[in-house]
């Protein structure tokens, strides 16, 4: 990537900024629309969801391919003037050399910041080997080095959500592996314990640590989180699992029940109107 444009580095260094101290809210938005009504309601930044995207494309999460991803990225990114951070999957690839490759057409989007996670989506062999982690995050590293546009890596150890045994020795290992190798900012999706929380904050201090909110810990607060170390708090298909919540349970009522009173509690149709419209 060459000669990043101004409002890039405006956002990335805000976007540093809010990983510097305090707490704050990353919420995720899947289309404009969304994009619009969160800049709306205040927040600080945004992140992509790549689960969000897929179902609003009728895919599965991961089986977007990286072009329509990218193209969807900057659309998010073109949709508002807050920092943006990438939900980057895998990088798109296996190799390091692939992933930084990949990073480096996703730094050319306008983002802010973008994790790159250590699944593999193959269920017989669900997380990459350590070295091959590592290597994969020091990569993505280099490639926001060589960019001169210093975006937010975020490394992202996905143990608990791929039903690894003993997650949180697991995570630790490689999140504070991880660290070393260049993120800025870590994370382990599916950690719900405050305990468990603590201790990740504790390893990689004093590097950020991203909480995901969702329905399994919906419990947790954002004074509660704040009062553990966490620097940020996503909510990942949060959002988007809340709209289709809603979207299933009036379609269901209708096909099952013929009965409309799931519509009863949609937004105001005048409300979207006078907002989209201004």
């Amino acid at each position: 990537m060459k000669n990043p444009t101004p409002a890039q580095l405006s956002t990335v260094q805000t976007f540093r900024a809010l990983h510097k101290a305090g707490c704050f809210v990353l919420p995720n938005p899947w289309d404009v629309g969304t994009t619009r009504v969160l800049q709306q309601l205040g927040f600080a930044a945004l992140a992509t969801t790549s689960a969000g995207y897929a179902f609003s494309r009728g895919q599965r999460d991961g089986a977007v391919p990286r072009d329509e991803m990218l193209a969807h990225i900057r659309e998010i990114v073109g949709a508002t003037d807050l920092p943006v951070n990438a939900d980057f999957l895998g990088g798109f690839a296996e190799s390091p050399e692939g992933v930084a490759e990949n990073v480096a057409l996703c730094l050319a989007t306008g983002v802010a910041g973008l994790s790159i996670e250590d699944s593999t989506g193959n269920p017989e062999r669900p997380l990459y080997e350590k070295e091959s982690a590592v290597a994969r995050v020091a990569a993505a590293r280099s490639a926001i080095d060589r960019a001169e546009v210093p975006v937010v890596l975020t490394g992202r150890c996905e143990a608990f959500l791929v039903g690894s045994p003993e997650p949180l020795p697991l995570v630790l290992d490689r999140l504070t592996a991880y660290a070393e190798a260049g993120a800025d900012c870590l994370y382990a999706p599916g950690v719900s314990e405050p305990g468990q929380i603590e201790e990740i904050v504790r390893a990689v201090a004093p590097k950020a640590v991203n909480v995901l909110i969702s329905g399994f810990n919906a419990h947790l607060s954002l004074s509660q989180l704040a009062g553990l170390g966490v620097r940020r708090i996503s909510v990942g298909s949060g959002l988007a699992l809340a709209a289709w919540g809603a979207f299933l349970r009036a379609a269901r009522q209708i096909a099952m029940e013929g009965k409309f009173a799931g519509l009863a509690g949609g937004a105001r149709f005048a409300e979207l109107t006078e907002f989209f419209g201004t």
